[in-house]
């Protein structure tokens, strides 16, 4: 089996090497028609019912099949840039304010302007028909009436403006951090090559390999819908995997040659070799992203099958367009060179700077396994004590005026915070005994100090089945004192009033939506981790026939996992480097990214992994010993490492400049892990473990060299490949 998995990248390159036109032309191919699918077939997006989770979303289905959805909204804050409002000038304000609302097209009510509990501020909320989406004569009318009265601060936030912005932060985020890494991963492939074509071959597979996945994720969002944020998944992941598994391949090909092997039979040597490991990786990577589908929530859903789609054509480009290209191009693939950085490449030498690491820890490999484990250890300890929670007003960016604006509301307007939503539907005849019950509950909220007293007036249908009691809390969102109003409205408040009425009732609202997610999350975390872990295990076993080394994998997989969990603590909910990455703490880390984190480390990094592990594997087969096997395998890929790191770091970095909270969290966790993970673990605990263990590391079997399995440097492995 393992042979015959060995011989697939072999066969595929032997022929798209003896075949290099049809089989480029036949990526282009692919290319414009997956592209091509994406023009013809829209993509069908997810809806707010494919998000509904647990008692939150069975209360969102309540309400909506009433037709109690909550109506647009647009709130217009009338303050004072002093603190002392003058109320007349208010008053004039908000009256000029409603007069000018009333008149704009698709407004079906202003309600009366409304005062602060402490008098410094007046609220003006304007509600919208259904489906219109047109917040630009409302923001136009209050520019003008801002612009009447200029000692005021008049603003305007709601749910069209917010989104609004908040949209076009993101796709300015994505668009600052797309310009940046094309040019920036090129000059880093540059600085690895020292020659144009060589540095571009990578971008290239890599950007095709991006743009054939968006285009047959279109057809594909009818079985799961795509989540607004799959693109840019698709774009990280593609990028980051393309480019190294054309970097794993072009290195090797490059290595054959400079030993005086053909053009064809260094493209065969690479296959069998950087090819093989290039299934293996990208297996791994697709088990790890499989693992998001656990959570059972429609954006992870969406974010596995675009990454677990894109990791497989990267796959299928590197195995045979990239051969063909290579066997066409030759030695023309070094040209042109970039004189300075080809001379430095030469006088770096094997191995890179890296490969300097690596004396001390093959020497000393029990105190090199030793201090790193204690820096692995006291990075991640911090995890243990990691908050999460759901994106809220303090994630979103200052830069964005609207979510400014919707903070100086919540703190004028407790109503206007947190809000839980008790929901209950029952026959029409048990009105009155329905609103009497949730009087009681509202009289009970109250008491508890949890909730702000004087709840809004119950929302009742049409029908007279389904009454909606909003209850609002004087609280942020993020504070645990939310979770704790939730829990006691669901446990206690709730059925003490309703359980005998024989309705059915579910608490929802933003804040139970955030506690449903959080505690899925929560259950189904250590499921996701097993899962995760047991099938890179699994494939690391199989790949290696060794019970040690998939053992090995794991417990690296974890520390890996630790270290990132324990800098997003470190950074995002104590505050570390805020000034230097320009952002003020939430005291928590947003509930998503520690997953997402999860599997894109554990399958990116077992790219390098898998990498390292074949190169010490093939020195084993041809008889070195264990210790010597281990210093050349991680000599010669410490380079290759090295630069698929630096990629992957400068990217993802990248991320970590952007304003957007989640990303910025995203970046950091990625990058600084990823930077930990090619040093420290695979650069250190990797080899000095191999060390120690010696021959036991390949337990049961030691490699040894199966009869046309890897090919000795002095045979001429193209024409064997073609007998």
């Amino acid at each position: 089996m393992s042979l015959q998995l060995s011989a697939i990248p072999t066969r595929t390159a032997r022929w798209c090497a003896l075949h290099p036109w049809r089989a480029m032309l036949a990526w282009v191919a692919f290319v414009t028609v997956a592209v091509a699918m994406a023009a013809m077939i829209p993509t069908q997006e997810t809806t707010d019912a494919d998000y509904r989770l647990g008692e939150s979303g069975h209360a969102d289905e309540l309400v909506t099949s009433a037709g109690l959805g909550a109506p647009i909204t647009e709130n217009v804050l009338v303050s004072s840039p002093s603190g002392d409002l003058d109320r007349a000038a208010a008053e004039s304000a908000g009256a000029a304010l409603t007069t000018a609302m009333r008149g704009i097209d698709g407004v079906e009510k202003v309600s009366a302007p409304q005062w602060s509990p402490d008098g410094t501020a007046m609220l003006v909320a304007v509600q919208l028909a259904k489906n219109h989406d047109d917040a630009a004569p409302l923001v136009a009318a209050t520019a003008a009436v801002q612009a009447e009265f200029p000692d005021l601060d008049i603003r305007e936030a709601g749910d069209l403006t917010v989104d609004a912005a908040v949209n076009d932060q993101v796709a300015k985020d994505l668009s600052s951090a797309e310009t940046i890494s094309l040019p920036l991963t090129l000059i880093l492939m540059l600085i690895a090559f020292g020659a144009l074509i060589a540095a571009g071959l990578p971008v290239l597979l890599a950007a095709t390999s991006v743009a054939a996945t968006v285009g047959i994720i279109a057809p594909l969002s009818y079985l799961v819908h795509a989540d607004a944020t799959v693109t840019s998944m698709i774009v990280l992941i593609g990028m980051a995997v393309g480019v190294d598994y054309s970097l794993f391949y072009l290195k090797r090909e490059r290595e054959e040659r400079a030993k005086g092997h053909s053009t064809l039979d260094a493209v065969a040597i690479a296959a069998q070799t950087s090819g093989h490991s290039i299934l293996v990786s990208g297996g791994a990577v697709i088990a790890s992203m499989a693992g998001l589908f656990i959570i059972g929530d429609t954006t992870f859903n969406s974010l596995a099958v675009g990454a677990i789609l894109v990791v497989a054509v990267a796959v299928l480009g590197s195995i045979t367009v990239l051969p063909a290209l290579l066997a066409k191009l030759g030695r023309w693939v070094d040209r042109p060179r970039v004189p300075l950085l080809w001379r430095l490449n030469k006088r770096i030498g094997r191995g890179g700077i890296s490969s300097r690491v690596l004396a001390p820890v093959v020497g000393h490999p029990a105190l090199a396994l030793a201090f790193s484990t204690l820096v692995v250890v006291a990075l991640a300890v911090p995890a243990l004590g990691m908050k999460t929670h759901s994106a809220s007003l303090e994630t979103l960016p200052a830069s964005i005026p609207e979510a400014q604006t919707l903070r100086a509301m919540s703190a004028a307007f407790p109503t206007e915070g947190a809000v839980a939503e008790l929901v209950v539907r029952a026959p029409a005849d048990s009105r009155a005994d329905v609103a009497s019950a949730l009087r009681l509950v509202a009289r009970g909220a109250a008491g508890t100090g949890l909730f702000v007293g004087g709840a809004a007036p119950t929302q009742v249908s049409e029908d007279g089945r389904t009454s909606v009691l909003q209850l609002a809390m004087p609280f942020e969102e993020s504070d645990p004192r939310v979770d704790d109003a939730i829990r006691q409205l669901r446990s206690d408040l709730a059925p003490a009033a309703l359980d005998g009425l024989g309705a059915e009732y579910a608490v929802g609202g933003d804040p139970a939506e955030s506690l449903d997610f959080v505690d899925r999350q929560h259950q189904r975390l250590p499921l996701v981790i097993g899962f995760v872990l047991l099938l890179t295990l699994l494939i690391m076993a199989f790949t290696f026939r060794s019970l040690a080394i998939a053992l090995v994998s794991t417990v690296l997989n974890l520390a890996s996992v630790g270290v990132a969990f324990g800098l997003m603590t470190l950074v995002f909910q104590h505050g570390w480097f805020e000034g230097a990455l320009d952002f003020s703490s939430p005291g928590f880390v947003i509930d998503w990214v520690p997953l997402f984190v999860l599997v894109v480390l554990v399958g990116l990094s077992m790219d390098y992994h898998v990498f390292v592990l074949s190169r010490v594997r093939e020195h084993l087969q041809r008889g070195l010993p264990a210790r010597l096997a281990v210093r050349e395998g991680v000599a010669d890929t410490a380079g290759v490492v090295t630069s698929a790191a630096t990629v992957m770091v400068s990217v993802f970095a990248i991320f970590a400049t952007l304003s957007m909270m989640e990303m910025k969290m995203m970046g950091v966790g990625l990058s600084a892990a990823i930077l930990i993970d090619a040093t420290v673990i695979r650069l250190v605990m990797l080899p000095a473990i191999l060390v120690l263990l010696g021959e036991r590391a390949w337990w049961p079997t030691r490699p040894t060299r199966p009869v046309g399995d890897v090919v000795e440097e002095t045979e001429p492995a193209y024409e064997l490949a073609s007998s």
